[in-house]
């Protein structure tokens, strides 16, 4: 059961990985399209404004980039993959709730998003990078475990087995 559940939660993780790298291409193609289409109309119940979304463009397109490197960096189950990729996905969640004026589908539907990208970090990450082979880790030295392990080990006896 436990080999079974180990799976899941790599699957889940993977899954994670996957979703930050589609949802930071979906960011950058925003971005291009508000780069390109750059004034919005915002009509309010008295006025029409224009409003520039240049800088709007721009940040799409630097927080796409970010997310998909993050998410490259969890698909290899690295520590400062998990890291950057919880700090990237919170100030995207912070970002989105920004616009949930202008955009509500679109904005509920990223923060949903974040948030199960953002469990997936955060819960039993030292399974996950277990089971997914914990590439880009410090290799296994020798040096771990206590005193007594490393003594037995260097004068080659067996440890009995704890029962």
């Amino acid at each position: 059961m436990a080999e079974r559940r180990g799976i899941v939660l790599a699957g889940f993780v993977a899954f994670a990985g996957a979703m930050l790298m589609v949802i930071g291409l979906v960011n950058v193609f925003q971005g291009f399209v508000a780069l390109v289409a750059d004034e919005e109309l915002v009509l309010t119940p008295d006025n029409l404004i224009v409003v520039d979304v240049t800088a709007w463009g721009w940040t799409l397109i630097i927080s796409g980039i970010l997310l998909v490197v993050v998410g490259g960096g969890v698909l290899t189950a690295s520590t400062w993959g998990r890291i950057a990729a919880i700090i990237v996905v919170c100030l995207h969640a912070i970002v989105q709730i920004a616009w949930i004026g202008a955009y509500p589908v679109w904005a509920v539907l990223m923060i949903a998003l974040d948030v199960i990208v953002l469990y997936s970090l955060t819960a039993r990450w030292s399974d996950v990078r277990d089971r997914l082979g914990g590439v880009g880790e410090a290799p296994w030295s020798g040096m771990e475990g206590t005193e007594e392990e490393r003594l037995t080990a260097a004068e080659g006896r067996q440890v009995p087995p704890v029962v």
